[in-house]
């Protein structure tokens, strides 16, 4: 094993965690961590090491699939931004109040199922965390309200609805962005190592099943239990003195003027996305099928052509025909001119370019990660103290402590699978369960965090106080946790 960098091949994650943690600058935290690989690459060379993480960042683009990966993020942007300016949100908005007109209101029930249906939403919106939690809490802010229902429920509904759901459901930038870090592992089947890890993936599993169990129950503990009482007894959406939070991306994205709204036109163009990535996957991966499969039943041809495809591949195809679907539908209804919706792709790809941004930077640190064999020399040095059976556990909290520091389960990924990953095979620990461990952390982390980007996009969405969002949340997010992390010490001893 080649250790040459040893000690040294800590700096560029340590920097770029130390960083995140005392700026709360993401971007420039990891491109200090890049600089820095590089920078100890040639030699301490200043002026190589600044041209070698120039190339560094351009080479990411050499890559195809963290090419595709990196349009699929911006694409969403234009999609989120059509199917929101068409009227298909609002039209979901009326579909939604006619189902619950239907509702008896016996003890409560219509309050349950309105909840039940925002996190139900929540889930099927699972293409993009933010587009999840704005769309949960635009439709049912109103409905909320109406049922003294407190917004910072709202906003819990809304954030363990979001990230939980894109992890678990991985036809989206989610599954593709982890699937690219997969390759810089030398995972020759990426796709197929995400779905196995997904059974292990406990706080997301628990999070989202947890929300139904808190509407149904009633289980509202601490902050949360308070927050209720308020609405129930005052009809006050929010505590005295809170600072209610909105998202002006609420408002630039309003329905058209004088336009029908109608929910098929959110519903369709998402459905031929989600139903796109698996026929492309298995597109892509026929080939494999030829050769290996030529003999097989019709399904497992399928099912296994699926495993063999190009994960990057079917995410963009699928964005680009679902945007593409919605120009011939938007304009066969004369709803949208094609020069308005092409404005609105614009638009929308350029409110994704921070997420292009991170997806950029967080390929180039896990590349000199690889280049530095950073994974390689913590797995030398906590072999030395460290159970093997520990691995899932310790990766877990750590990923939860950067998650929750840094604001961001995306930069995590980035940083903990270029190290947990080469420790656990170096370790001989399932690098499924460890890849698991390393998500579900991320999660986490980005829950309990008062800086991530989805937990400040449910408090805007939810119109409700951000620190009040965050203090009813975290007595939830804490029990699931402490269980998740219990699951993986004991997977740790039993696999």
């Amino acid at each position: 094993m080649d250790l040459e960098y040893g000690l040294i091949s800590l700096l560029p994650p340590l920097l770029a965690i130390i960083l995140a943690i005392s700026t709360r600058q993401v971007y420039l935290s990891l491109l200090a961590g890049i600089g820095a690989g590089w920078l100890i690459l040639e030699d301490f060379n200043i002026w190589q090491g600044f041209l070698s993480t120039l190339d560094a960042l351009v080479e990411v683009f050499a890559d195809a699939g963290n090419t595709r990966t990196i349009m699929f993020g911006a694409l969403v942007g234009a999609l989120i931004m059509l199917i929101q300016r068409s009227g298909g949100v609002a039209g979901f908005i009326f579909w939604v109040e006619k189902q619950l007109e239907k509702l008896p209101d016996q003890k409560g029930s219509k309050s349950k199922w309105v909840q039940t249906a925002a996190w139900f939403s929540g889930i099927i919106v699972f293409v993009e965390s933010s587009i999840s939690v704005l769309t949960v809490g635009t439709l049912f802010r109103p409905l909320f309200d109406r049922l003294k229902i407190s917004r910072e429920k709202l906003a819990y509904i809304a954030d363990s609805s979001s990230a939980p759901t894109c992890i678990l459901i991985p036809f989206n930038a989610w599954g593709a962005f982890i699937m690219g870090l997969l390759l810089t592992q030398g995972f020759e089947d990426p796709f197929q190592t995400l779905i196995s890890s997904l059974p292990y993936n406990f706080y997301p599993i628990l999070a989202l099943l947890f929300v139904p169990v808190v509407i149904w129950t009633g289980w509202n503990v601490g902050p949360m239990k308070a927050a209720e009482e308020r609405v129930q007894s005052t009809g006050a959406l929010l505590n005295e003195g809170a600072t209610p939070m909105m998202s002006e991306d609420l408002t630039e994205t309003a329905p058209k003027k004088g336009i029908p709204h109608r929910a098929f036109n959110m519903v369709l163009p998402l459905a031929a996305m989600v139903i796109c990535m698996p026929l492309m996957l298995a597109y892509t991966g026929w080939e494999s099928v030829l050769s290996d499969r030529a003999d097989a039943a019709f399904l497992d041809q399928f099912l296994y052509a699926i495993g063999q495809g190009s994960g990057s591949t079917a995410v963009l195809t699928a964005v680009s025909l679902a945007i593409i679907f919605s120009f011939l539908l938007y304009k066969g209804q004369g709803i949208l001119r094609i020069r308005k919706m092409m404005d609105l792709s614009l638009k929308g790809i350029s409110g994704m370019l921070p997420l292009a941004l991170l997806m950029l930077m967080a390929f180039a640190i896990s590349t000199v990660c690889r280049e530095l064999n950073t994974g390689q020399y913590v797995a030398f040095v906590a072999e030395q103290w460290l159970s093997p059976s520990l691995v899932p556990f310790i990766v877990f909290l750590v990923s939860c402590f950067i998650a929750f520091s840094t604001g961001t389960s995306w930069g995590t990924f980035a940083i903990m699978i270029a190290i947990a990953i080469p420790m656990a095979q170096q370790m001989g620990v399932s690098p499924i369960i460890t890849l698991a461990a390393a998500l579900g952390g991320g999660i986490f982390g980005d829950h309990c965090s008062p800086i991530s980007d989805t937990t400040i996009l449910s408090s805007m969405a939810s119109a409700t106080d951000h620190i009040d969002h965050v203090r009813t949340q975290i007595p939830y997010a804490l029990t699931i946790g402490i269980i998740a992390s219990l699951m993986y010490l004991i997977m740790g001893f039993t696999f």
